[in-house]
């Protein structure tokens, strides 16, 4: 059996980190390409100051418009060349940070969150977004970032509702990369592009990545809700710091070479409802797990396990919780059918997935949050 695991070259994380920036990208050059949105950049024009002038470097700032489109991307590789950067910085978060993978394509590529609200920072693949918000595609390049840089201090002085995001994306984790352990589905860290090549047979998770994942949902559980109110108080804890590393390491690593299943499938239909675009990634996949869970007829004990979690950190557990007050059966079915195209990440479940089965598990799914949230149990 052919297996493969990957990762960023190299991964930092510690107070004040942001400081010794320049030092990295001294090793491509000196001018960067940095990729942020102005409220980020603005959060950090201390930091970036001061590693500028220690380290002699110099940011090109692309003005970044938001949203990790195809028009975008072509705005800012244009940009890159005119200026002759060395390599790219993404500052920020999600968006700014697959919009910078996409420019760098795999080289002298430097990724400084500022929040935990993804799994990205870490992962050769980004995902694009048409213009309006709605999922487009998934993206994939030769190798990880060169360096994935993270400032403690800086994410706990973010707002708490991107941590909780964060831990949304990372609850999936575990849940996604056993199904994929029980289908034996390949993962994206054996195809050298994301493509498949007739020559290179597919390869399948590794004990490292089913570990790393199940560490990573262990962690969730065990710090979540003192990270939470870690970063409530704008303090770095022990904690905070185990969280942003389950939220941005183990579940970059997990998903990666662990694999994606059900979960981010769904997410990816839910964004075709126009209510879903006021709330994060992260939070519309806690519900996909939700659903994903449902969809595998897992034990009541672990589904409420999942929903305590959800509720005692804030994540969403019904429609209503992502802005959906109705839903009809015409939008069910066309989320279904986005979440189960041939391509999806569903089908790595180990078993056959139709648009029915899809439909009902997210109508429960919901039923039993609203349930849960009233009642403090769905099996009255």
């Amino acid at each position: 059996m052919r297996k493969a695991f990957i990762s960023p070259a190299k991964y930092v994380q510690g107070e004040d980190e942001l400081l010794n920036l320049g030092y990295f990208i001294n090793t491509f050059g000196n001018k960067a390409l940095l990729i942020g949105n102005a409220q980020d950049i603005e959060r950090v024009k201390v930091q970036l100051n001061k590693t500028a002038e220690k380290y002699r470097c110099e940011f090109i700032m692309a003005d970044f418009k938001g949203e990790c489109s195809k028009v975008e991307v072509a705005r800012l590789k244009k940009l890159a060349i005119e200026k002759n950067c060395d390599c790219t910085v993404a500052l920020g978060g999600g968006k700014a940070i697959d919009a910078a993978k996409c420019v760098a394509q795999g080289e002298a590529l430097i990724i400084v969150p500022t929040i935990a609200a993804t799994d990205a920072p870490t992962s050769h693949s980004a995902v694009l977004y048409t213009e309006d918000g709605a999922f487009d595609d998934y993206a994939y390049f030769k190798q990880n970032p060169s360096v994935v840089l993270v400032d403690t201090k800086i994410i706990a002085n973010a707002p708490v509702r991107f941590l909780v995001s964060g831990m949304g994306d990372a609850l999936s984790t575990y849940f996604e990369a056993r199904a994929n352990y029980h289908s034996y589905a390949a993962v994206n860290a054996g195809l050298p592009c994301g493509s498949q090549e007739e020559s290179i047979a597919p390869a399948r998770q590794t004990m490292a990545a089913f570990a790393l994942a199940t560490l990573c949902y262990q962690t969730l559980l065990n710090d979540g809700i003192k990270a939470k109110q870690s970063c409530h108080n704008k303090v770095v804890t022990t904690a905070l710091e185990n969280i942003i590393e389950a939220n941005i390491l183990l579940s970059g690593l997990g998903f990666e070479s662990g694999g994606l299943a059900g979960a981010h499938a769904i997410h990816d239909g839910l964004t075709l409802l126009e209510e879903t675009h006021h709330y994060y990634h992260g939070e519309k996949v806690a519900f996909g797990t939700l659903a994903q869970l449902i969809l595998e007829n897992s034990p009541s004990e672990e589904i409420e396990e999942v929903l305590d979690f959800c509720l005692a950190v804030g994540l969403p557990v019904c429609l209503a919780d992502l802005g959906v007050k109705s839903i009809n059966d015409a939008q069910l079915t066309a989320i279904a059918e986005k979440a189960t195209i041939s391509d999806e990440s569903i089908h790595a479940m180990p078993f056959p997935v139709t648009v029915d089965a899809v439909k009902a598990a997210i109508i429960v799914a919901d039923k039993i949050g609203q349930d849960y949230k009233q009642y403090g149990t769905f099996t009255k």
